[in-house]
């Protein structure tokens, strides 16, 4: 009887525990990228364009979007202040810059950013920026906000932090602006604010506690039981 409660009790903790790794947010930092190099499958398990490979996340960026290193890092970057140093996400030619979850995603979606033209982002509940639109987060020019300055250099050295909350699953997003002149950093997947981790829900937090009642009560047993033959 204790061993099925015991069972029991860790089925619970276990359910618990993978409920809120599904729930916590990805966060894309760019670091581990080249300078200039093409994210592409980076993000997939896979490579960029030369050859660093990252996490599987199950996340593939189109053609267009590139990484960029900060100056005072090494890098050609004309930006300050990131978020994650010392990588960030931008397109220099082409279309928009699209990412695609393959998996979808849900909550919100975030990131941080710098620009010095109006841009916008559009979220998806199809591959490539097909299916209805669940989301659009408009972008104003930000990128010398409150007379910034650099770290020590970068004309890019203002980054706000923007989302949104939807409903539905999402499967890709379209970051919309000109080219050069708009950057990203620490997109966030499943939350409409960036780089934000969760607390543990009330119900792991419940389920933690039952845990450990569970436990202290066979350990009590046992000794019990220990003491009886002494």
């Amino acid at each position: 009887m204790i061993r099925k409660f015991l069972v029991a009790v860790v089925g619970l903790i276990f359910v618990g525990m993978v409920g809120t790794a599904k729930a916590a947010p990805i966060v894309l930092t760019n670091e581990g990228l080249q300078d200039l190099e093409f994210i592409l499958d980076y993000y997939d398990g896979g490579a960029g364009s030369l050859g660093s490979i990252g996490p599987d996340y199950d996340i593939v960026f189109g053609d267009s979007a590139q990484a960029i290193i900060d100056l005072d890092a090494g890098g050609s970057g004309n930006f300050a202040n990131e978020p994650s140093p010392n990588t960030i996400a931008f397109f220099l030619s082409g279309g928009d810059l699209v990412m695609n979850v393959l998996n979808g995603f849900e909550d919100g979606f975030s990131f941080f950013y710098s620009s010095s033209r109006v841009g916008s982002v559009t979220v998806y509940d199809g591959a490539d920026t097909t299916g209805n639109l669940l989301a659009s987060i408009p972008l104003d020019v930000n990128w010398q906000d409150n007379n910034c300055v650099g770290d020590p250099n970068g004309q890019f050295c203002n980054w706000d932090p923007i989302g949104v909350a939807f409903a539905g699953t999402a499967f890709s997003v379209s970051f919309a602006g000109v080219a050069n002149q708009t950057g990203f950093d620490n997109i966030t997947i499943g939350s409409d604010t960036p780089g934000e981790v969760p607390e543990p829900s009330t119900l792991s937090l419940t389920l933690f506690a039952v845990g450990l009642f569970g436990l202290g009560f066979l350990v009590r047993h046992r000794r019990r039981k220990d003491d009886a033959y002494a």
